[in-house]
């Protein structure tokens, strides 16, 4: 699924629920169906859910209770998970981002927590965002999407210089690309792309201040956005943009295919900050280019900042989530196989780098092992795995969040009227 995907299914807006269980899993309610009863399961359409299709298959050979899939169109998802929630007709599972998402859900008490043991199976960082309100609801189900620089081998081959280690190395690669006539980074500067932009924006807050700054905004502290690492991100994008960085057009360029990706594929850009998503669109505009010319680095580190250099943002995976209406042994059974080899190696063959522990070993299946290795050991290796800012927060307080990046990107507003816009949105 795409960013845009994601983003237009979460624009939905809240809705109303949360946790219980039992079978080994803590319940503020009593499941409304027998334990080893049939159990709905709902996704988003997507090309991977024949791999969830092939696991649901294989579980019913066996199983007592049934477990059937329904496919929802990506435009409509959110809403009627959002109308399905607050009726009798909750499915027993469903699929979802976590972090932001489920909030309300787990507030009113409609969500599983989910057995401990099960987070043994997987990375670490990716699982923080299933964990919503201090409850483990829920269970990474997908490839993971992280957000990382892509580099142009072949422009950085002829302009005899290296992917950047710090931030200076990156201020650096700016001067040297634009004496050479390329732009040094694509970026997407249109209203409905300013998510682009707030990568920068992660990045650079999470590089000087660390991951707990945004982790005390997300949990209600809007007084964080005064901290002095924010200002210092903002003053740092000014001074980018002033750079050159981002070329002088980049307000009317739009993100994907015919618009950042392929002034990146087709050499016009050295470098673009990015997530794993755009990999298959870079393949789509040049196969051979991903092949070739592609390169990927983590975000550099920044002198003096008290964020780890191998901290990582962007989407962890999406989850899997069982309700209180689920039967409960039937789906507690279930779960157990989206930490299977046939599973994982399923989303694997698919070009997906799932989040379990026993990815590493079948990565060798990839269409493009290095690329899938290299996704796998940034998040393995990550201390911290910020779900994007705008995911997190949910569209309420993202929107407008967005619109103020956009603003300090186009030059409208300075730094600490940034600063100062971002803090009424919750005065």
């Amino acid at each position: 699924m795409s960013r845009r995907q994601v983003l237009a299914a979460l624009a939905g807006g809240a809705a109303v629920m949360a946790t219980t269980a039992g079978c080994g899993f803590k319940s503020a309610g009593a499941s409304s169906s027998s334990p080893d009863g049939d159990v709905s399961y709902w996704t988003q359409v997507d090309p991977t859910n024949t791999v969830q299709q092939a696991a649901i298959s294989a579980f019913n050979k066996t199983a007592k209770g049934q477990v059937t899939l329904s496919e929802i169109a990506s435009t409509g998802y959110l809403s009627k998970i959002q109308t399905a929630m607050g009726s009798s007709a909750m499915p027993g599972l469903f699929f979802n981002w976590g972090g932001g998402s489920l909030s309300e859900y787990v507030k009113a008490g409609k969500l599983v927590e989910l057995d401990a043991s099960l987070k043994s199976h997987f990375l670490a960082s990716p699982l923080q965002a299933g964990i919503v309100d201090g409850k483990f609801v829920g269970l990474p189900c997908r490839g993971t999407q992280p957000v990382f620089l892509y580099y142009n081998k072949s422009l950085f081959a002829q302009a005899g210089v290296q992917p950047p280690a710090t931030y200076d190395d990156l201020l650096n690669l700016v001067q040297v690309f634009k004496k050479r006539g390329v732009i040094p980074f694509a970026i997407a500067g249109t209203s409905a792309n300013s998510w682009t932009e707030l990568m920068w924006i992660e990045y650079l807050v999470d590089r000087l201040a660390g991951p707990d700054l945004f982790k005390s905004i997300a949990g209600g502290d809007w007084s964080g956005w005064k901290d002095p690492s924010i200002l210092q991100a903002a003053q740092m994008v000014e001074e980018l943009v002033a750079a050159g960085a981002f070329g002088t057009t980049f307000g009317s360029v739009n993100y994907g295919a015919g618009g950042t990706s392929t002034l990146f594929a087709t050499g016009r850009a050295a470098m673009q900050l990015m997530g794993s998503w755009d990999y298959a669109t870079l393949q789509g505009i040049s196969a051979d280019f991903t092949a070739n010319d592609l390169g990927y680095v983590a975000f550099p580190a920044i002198g003096g900042g008290k964020g780890d250099p191998k901290n990582v943002s962007g989407n962890p995976t999406n989850y899997l989530t069982m309700t209180t209406a689920a039967a409960r042994t039937t789906a507690t059974d279930f779960l157990q196989t989206v930490f299977s080899d046939s599973y994982v190696l399923g989303l694997v063959k698919m070009g997906e780098v799932p989040v379990t522990t026993n990815t590493k070993s079948l990565l060798s299946q990839s269409s493009d092992p290095a690329y899938s290795n290299f996704l796998y050991d940034l998040v393995a290796d990550a201390p911290s795995f910020t779900q994007s800012w705008d995911q997190a927060l949910g569209s309420t307080l993202a929107t407008p969040m967005l619109t103020e990046i956009q603003k300090l990107f186009n030059g409208q507003d300075s730094p600490a009227q940034f600063v100062s816009n971002v803090l009424a949105i919750q005065s």
